[in-house]
Protein backbone atom coordinates (compact mmCIF):
# COMPACT_ATOMS: atom_id res chain seq x y z
CA UNK A 1 0.00 0.00 0.00
CA UNK A 2 3.06 2.56 0.75
CA UNK A 3 4.73 1.68 -2.27
CA UNK A 4 1.24 2.40 -4.39
CA UNK A 5 0.90 5.57 -2.30
CA UNK A 6 4.27 6.51 -2.70
CA UNK A 7 4.15 5.98 -6.84
CA UNK A 8 0.59 8.19 -7.07
CA UNK A 9 2.90 11.09 -5.07
CA UNK A 10 5.53 10.81 -7.68
CA UNK A 11 3.26 10.39 -10.34
CA UNK A 12 1.39 13.73 -9.31
CA UNK A 13 4.59 15.49 -9.23
CA UNK A 14 5.63 14.47 -12.28
CA UNK A 15 2.37 16.27 -13.76
CA UNK A 16 2.56 19.29 -11.41
CA UNK A 17 6.29 20.10 -12.95
CA UNK A 18 4.88 19.16 -16.87
CA UNK A 19 1.92 22.19 -16.12
CA UNK A 20 3.88 24.21 -14.48
CA UNK A 21 6.55 24.02 -17.41
CA UNK A 22 3.71 24.70 -20.43
CA UNK A 23 2.04 27.21 -18.42
CA UNK A 24 5.41 29.01 -17.96
CA UNK A 25 6.34 28.11 -21.50
CA UNK A 26 3.04 29.54 -23.31
CA UNK A 27 3.29 32.65 -21.13
CA UNK A 28 6.87 33.48 -22.12
CA UNK A 29 5.84 31.81 -25.93
CA UNK A 30 2.61 34.33 -26.37
CA UNK A 31 4.56 37.16 -24.86
CA UNK A 32 6.94 37.24 -27.48
CA UNK A 33 4.81 36.41 -29.92
CA UNK A 34 2.30 38.93 -29.32
CA UNK A 35 2.77 41.32 -31.91
CA UNK A 36 -0.13 41.59 -34.68
CA UNK A 37 0.57 41.76 -38.66
CA UNK A 38 -1.33 44.68 -40.47
CA UNK A 39 -3.24 44.09 -42.84
CA UNK A 40 -1.53 45.01 -46.99
CA UNK A 41 -1.99 48.28 -48.45
CA UNK A 42 -4.49 49.24 -51.23
CA UNK A 43 -7.20 46.19 -50.01
CA UNK A 44 -10.59 46.99 -51.14
CA UNK A 45 -13.64 47.00 -48.76
CA UNK A 46 -17.18 47.41 -48.77
CA UNK A 47 -19.80 47.99 -45.74
CA UNK A 48 -21.97 44.45 -45.17
CA UNK A 49 -24.46 44.66 -41.82
CA UNK A 50 -21.88 46.16 -39.16
CA UNK A 51 -18.95 45.75 -40.56
CA UNK A 52 -16.62 45.75 -43.65
CA UNK A 53 -16.11 43.01 -45.70
CA UNK A 54 -12.80 42.84 -48.31
CA UNK A 55 -13.49 41.80 -51.86
CA UNK A 56 -11.26 41.17 -55.17
CA UNK A 57 -13.29 41.95 -58.23
CA UNK A 58 -12.33 41.19 -61.95
CA UNK A 59 -13.36 41.89 -65.16
CA UNK A 60 -15.78 44.74 -66.10
CA UNK A 61 -18.62 43.07 -68.72
CA UNK A 62 -20.88 39.91 -68.26
CA UNK A 63 -23.09 38.25 -66.55
CA UNK A 64 -21.65 38.14 -62.86
CA UNK A 65 -20.51 35.40 -60.65
CA UNK A 66 -19.64 35.63 -57.18
CA UNK A 67 -17.48 33.01 -55.46
CA UNK A 68 -17.14 32.41 -51.82
CA UNK A 69 -14.84 30.42 -50.22
CA UNK A 70 -13.77 27.62 -47.37
CA UNK A 71 -12.35 26.92 -44.39
CA UNK A 72 -9.00 29.16 -43.79
CA UNK A 73 -9.66 30.26 -47.20
CA UNK A 74 -10.13 33.72 -48.25
CA UNK A 75 -10.67 35.74 -51.60
CA UNK A 76 -7.51 34.98 -53.12
CA UNK A 77 -7.46 31.51 -53.40
CA UNK A 78 -9.91 32.14 -56.05
CA UNK A 79 -7.48 33.85 -58.35
CA UNK A 80 -6.49 31.87 -61.08
CA UNK A 81 -10.01 30.70 -61.58
CA UNK A 82 -11.22 34.33 -61.41
CA UNK A 83 -8.67 35.43 -63.97
CA UNK A 84 -10.29 33.09 -66.77
CA UNK A 85 -13.68 34.08 -65.77
CA UNK A 86 -13.04 37.78 -66.27
CA UNK A 87 -12.71 37.29 -69.98
CA UNK A 88 -16.69 36.81 -70.36
CA UNK A 89 -17.69 37.47 -66.70
CA UNK A 90 -17.80 40.19 -64.08
CA UNK A 91 -16.61 37.88 -61.34
CA UNK A 92 -16.26 39.03 -57.27
CA UNK A 93 -14.77 37.24 -54.36
CA UNK A 94 -14.53 38.31 -50.77
CA UNK A 95 -13.47 37.23 -47.51
CA UNK A 96 -15.99 35.40 -45.10
CA UNK A 97 -15.88 37.12 -41.72
CA UNK A 98 -13.69 35.43 -39.83
CA UNK A 99 -11.12 35.04 -42.54
CA UNK A 100 -8.93 36.64 -44.94
CA UNK A 101 -9.07 40.75 -43.97
CA UNK A 102 -12.57 41.08 -43.29
CA UNK A 103 -13.62 42.60 -39.92
CA UNK A 104 -13.09 40.18 -37.19
CA UNK A 105 -17.05 40.50 -35.53
CA UNK A 106 -19.05 38.01 -34.52
CA UNK A 107 -21.96 36.50 -34.99
CA UNK A 108 -20.26 33.88 -36.18
CA UNK A 109 -21.72 30.60 -38.04
CA UNK A 110 -23.69 29.61 -41.08
CA UNK A 111 -26.35 32.01 -40.54
CA UNK A 112 -24.31 34.98 -40.03
CA UNK A 113 -22.24 34.12 -43.31
CA UNK A 114 -25.48 33.79 -45.34
CA UNK A 115 -26.55 37.81 -44.28
CA UNK A 116 -22.75 38.58 -45.16
CA UNK A 117 -22.97 36.92 -48.64
CA UNK A 118 -26.76 38.43 -49.17
CA UNK A 119 -25.80 42.01 -47.67
CA UNK A 120 -22.56 42.21 -50.02
CA UNK A 121 -24.97 41.40 -53.24
CA UNK A 122 -26.76 44.42 -51.77
CA UNK A 123 -24.04 46.28 -51.65
CA UNK A 124 -22.68 45.61 -54.75
CA UNK A 125 -26.18 45.80 -56.67
CA UNK A 126 -25.36 42.57 -57.99
CA UNK A 127 -28.95 41.29 -59.84
CA UNK A 128 -29.26 37.44 -59.51
CA UNK A 129 -25.46 36.15 -59.79
CA UNK A 130 -24.14 32.73 -60.30
CA UNK A 131 -22.70 32.05 -56.51
CA UNK A 132 -20.41 28.96 -56.20
CA UNK A 133 -19.19 28.01 -53.19
CA UNK A 134 -15.74 26.26 -52.09
CA UNK A 135 -15.76 23.39 -49.61
CA UNK A 136 -17.56 25.05 -46.29
CA UNK A 137 -18.35 28.09 -48.87
CA UNK A 138 -21.42 25.72 -50.87
CA UNK A 139 -22.97 25.54 -46.93
CA UNK A 140 -22.78 29.65 -47.05
CA UNK A 141 -24.54 29.55 -50.78
CA UNK A 142 -27.14 26.90 -49.67
CA UNK A 143 -28.38 29.01 -46.84
CA UNK A 144 -28.54 32.49 -48.77
CA UNK A 145 -30.12 31.09 -51.84
CA UNK A 146 -32.72 29.02 -49.35
CA UNK A 147 -33.08 32.38 -47.40
CA UNK A 148 -33.87 34.79 -50.61
CA UNK A 149 -33.93 32.14 -53.97
CA UNK A 150 -35.35 35.70 -56.37
CA UNK A 151 -32.11 36.93 -55.30
CA UNK A 152 -29.76 34.34 -56.76
CA UNK A 153 -29.32 32.97 -60.32
CA UNK A 154 -27.54 29.79 -60.17
CA UNK A 155 -25.53 27.81 -57.42
CA UNK A 156 -22.56 25.59 -58.09
CA UNK A 157 -20.99 23.75 -55.22
CA UNK A 158 -17.11 23.10 -55.75
CA UNK A 159 -15.65 20.22 -53.25
CA UNK A 160 -18.41 21.28 -50.99
CA UNK A 161 -21.73 19.08 -50.16
CA UNK A 162 -23.25 22.16 -47.26
CA UNK A 163 -23.51 19.38 -44.71
CA UNK A 164 -22.67 20.11 -41.11
CA UNK A 165 -21.91 16.11 -40.84
CA UNK A 166 -18.65 16.46 -38.51
CA UNK A 167 -18.49 20.21 -38.26
CA UNK A 168 -21.83 21.37 -36.93
CA UNK A 169 -21.44 20.50 -32.97
CA UNK A 170 -19.81 22.93 -30.95
CA UNK A 171 -16.41 21.68 -30.41
CA UNK A 172 -15.32 19.95 -27.13
CA UNK A 173 -11.79 20.40 -27.38
CA UNK A 174 -12.82 24.51 -27.80
CA UNK A 175 -14.91 24.06 -23.94
CA UNK A 176 -12.38 22.20 -22.38
CA UNK A 177 -8.64 23.91 -24.24
CA UNK A 178 -8.37 27.71 -22.37
CA UNK A 179 -5.74 30.06 -22.36
CA UNK A 180 -3.00 30.65 -22.31
CA UNK A 181 -2.72 26.92 -24.28
CA UNK A 182 -4.93 27.65 -26.70
CA UNK A 183 -3.53 30.89 -27.88
CA UNK A 184 -0.14 29.10 -27.90
CA UNK A 185 -1.18 25.88 -29.59
CA UNK A 186 -3.01 28.43 -32.39
CA UNK A 187 0.55 30.80 -33.00
CA UNK A 188 2.80 27.26 -33.15
CA UNK A 189 0.34 26.14 -35.88
CA UNK A 190 -0.02 29.22 -37.70
CA UNK A 191 3.83 30.00 -37.62
CA UNK A 192 4.84 26.45 -38.66
CA UNK A 193 6.20 26.16 -42.23
CA UNK A 194 6.45 22.55 -42.30
CA UNK A 195 2.56 22.29 -40.75
CA UNK A 196 1.43 25.03 -43.88
CA UNK A 197 3.21 22.99 -46.92
CA UNK A 198 2.26 19.86 -45.35
CA UNK A 199 -1.95 20.72 -45.41
CA UNK A 200 -1.06 22.43 -48.34
CA UNK A 201 0.41 19.54 -50.34
CA UNK A 202 -2.06 17.34 -49.29
CA UNK A 203 -5.06 18.85 -49.79
CA UNK A 204 -3.58 20.01 -53.36
CA UNK A 205 -2.05 17.36 -55.05
CA UNK A 206 1.02 17.32 -57.18
CA UNK A 207 -0.58 19.61 -59.78
CA UNK A 208 -0.38 22.77 -57.69
CA UNK A 209 2.40 25.46 -57.38
CA UNK A 210 5.04 24.76 -54.85
CA UNK A 211 4.17 27.05 -51.88
CA UNK A 212 7.52 29.34 -51.57
CA UNK A 213 8.17 31.75 -48.73
CA UNK A 214 6.11 34.06 -50.10
CA UNK A 215 3.03 31.51 -50.89
CA UNK A 216 3.34 30.46 -47.43
CA UNK A 217 2.82 33.86 -46.25
CA UNK A 218 -0.48 34.71 -48.16
CA UNK A 219 -1.89 31.96 -46.12
CA UNK A 220 -0.72 33.07 -42.65
CA UNK A 221 -0.92 36.35 -42.72
CA UNK A 222 -4.59 36.60 -42.53
CA UNK A 223 -4.03 34.54 -38.99
CA UNK A 224 -2.03 37.11 -37.75
CA UNK A 225 -4.22 39.98 -38.29
CA UNK A 226 -5.68 42.01 -35.31
CA UNK A 227 -8.06 39.87 -33.33
CA UNK A 228 -7.58 36.95 -35.98
CA UNK A 229 -7.10 34.07 -33.58
CA UNK A 230 -9.51 35.13 -31.09
CA UNK A 231 -12.06 35.02 -34.23
CA UNK A 232 -11.10 31.54 -34.84
CA UNK A 233 -11.49 30.56 -31.95
CA UNK A 234 -14.87 32.17 -31.50
CA UNK A 235 -16.31 30.07 -34.63
CA UNK A 236 -14.75 26.96 -33.70
CA UNK A 237 -16.67 27.29 -30.21
CA UNK A 238 -19.95 28.31 -32.61
CA UNK A 239 -19.30 25.34 -34.30
CA UNK A 240 -18.99 24.26 -38.09
CA UNK A 241 -20.49 25.63 -41.01
CA UNK A 242 -23.15 23.47 -42.30
CA UNK A 243 -27.06 22.70 -43.08
CA UNK A 244 -28.69 19.61 -41.76
CA UNK A 245 -29.45 17.24 -44.60
CA UNK A 246 -33.00 18.16 -44.66
CA UNK A 247 -32.61 21.81 -45.40
CA UNK A 248 -29.86 20.89 -47.96
CA UNK A 249 -32.66 18.77 -49.69
CA UNK A 250 -34.99 21.98 -49.85
CA UNK A 251 -33.10 23.13 -53.05
CA UNK A 252 -34.20 20.90 -55.08
CA UNK A 253 -37.60 22.37 -55.35
CA UNK A 254 -35.89 25.80 -56.34
CA UNK A 255 -35.89 25.89 -60.09
CA UNK A 256 -32.47 27.47 -60.27
CA UNK A 257 -29.78 26.54 -62.78
CA UNK A 258 -27.06 24.03 -60.52
CA UNK A 259 -23.70 22.31 -60.52
CA UNK A 260 -21.67 20.19 -58.61
CA UNK A 261 -17.83 19.76 -59.21
CA UNK A 262 -15.80 17.55 -57.14
CA UNK A 263 -11.69 16.93 -57.35
CA UNK A 264 -11.89 12.98 -58.49
CA UNK A 265 -9.20 12.24 -55.64
CA UNK A 266 -11.17 14.51 -53.28
CA UNK A 267 -9.79 12.90 -49.72
CA UNK A 268 -12.27 15.30 -47.49
CA UNK A 269 -15.37 13.74 -49.10
CA UNK A 270 -16.48 9.88 -50.04
CA UNK A 271 -16.31 8.75 -53.43
CA UNK A 272 -19.93 9.17 -53.64
CA UNK A 273 -20.23 12.55 -51.85
CA UNK A 274 -20.53 14.07 -55.62
CA UNK A 275 -23.58 12.19 -56.83
CA UNK A 276 -25.35 12.02 -53.66
CA UNK A 277 -25.07 15.92 -53.17
CA UNK A 278 -26.08 16.30 -56.53
CA UNK A 279 -29.30 14.15 -56.23
CA UNK A 280 -29.59 15.72 -53.01
CA UNK A 281 -29.82 19.24 -54.60
CA UNK A 282 -31.41 18.36 -57.93
CA UNK A 283 -28.44 19.01 -59.90
CA UNK A 284 -27.29 17.15 -62.81
CA UNK A 285 -24.86 14.51 -62.42
CA UNK A 286 -21.80 15.76 -61.43
CA UNK A 287 -18.47 17.01 -62.92
CA UNK A 288 -15.53 14.98 -61.75
CA UNK A 289 -11.67 16.25 -62.31
CA UNK A 290 -9.21 13.60 -62.52
CA UNK A 291 -6.25 14.39 -61.03
CA UNK A 292 -7.91 17.26 -58.62
CA UNK A 293 -8.33 17.06 -54.76
CA UNK A 294 -9.98 18.99 -52.39
CA UNK A 295 -8.14 22.33 -53.60
CA UNK A 296 -9.07 22.19 -56.77
CA UNK A 297 -9.49 25.74 -57.45
CA UNK A 298 -5.71 25.77 -57.62
CA UNK A 299 -4.50 22.74 -59.37
CA UNK A 300 -7.00 22.59 -61.58
CA UNK A 301 -8.34 26.39 -62.48
CA UNK A 302 -8.86 26.14 -66.07
CA UNK A 303 -11.39 22.83 -65.71
CA UNK A 304 -12.96 24.68 -62.67
CA UNK A 305 -13.45 27.72 -64.27
CA UNK A 306 -15.09 25.58 -67.26
CA UNK A 307 -17.77 23.93 -65.45
CA UNK A 308 -18.79 27.32 -63.84
CA UNK A 309 -18.66 28.96 -67.65
CA UNK A 310 -21.24 26.21 -68.04
CA UNK A 311 -23.70 27.03 -65.54
CA UNK A 312 -23.17 30.74 -65.73
CA UNK A 313 -24.38 30.33 -69.57
CA UNK A 314 -28.05 28.64 -68.63
CA UNK A 315 -28.89 31.69 -66.10
CA UNK A 316 -31.27 33.73 -67.77
CA UNK A 317 -29.65 37.29 -69.21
Amino acid sequence: MNWGRRWLRRIARVLLVGVVAATVFSVVYNFATAGATPPPQGLKYVRTGDYQTRYESWGTTGSPIVLVHGFVESADTWYAVAQLLAQGHRVFAYDVHGFGYTDRKGPYGTSADATQLLDFLAAMHLTRPLLVGHSAGAAIIAAATLRDPGAVGGIVFLDGDALSVGVGQRSSLANVLVNPYRTTILRLFIRSDWLIRTIYSAQCGPACPRLDAAGIQAWRRPFQVPGALDGLWAMTRAGGIGLPATEVARLARIPLPKAVVFGAGDAVFGQDAGSQTAARIGAPPPTLIPGARHLSLISHPSQVARAIELIAGRIPG
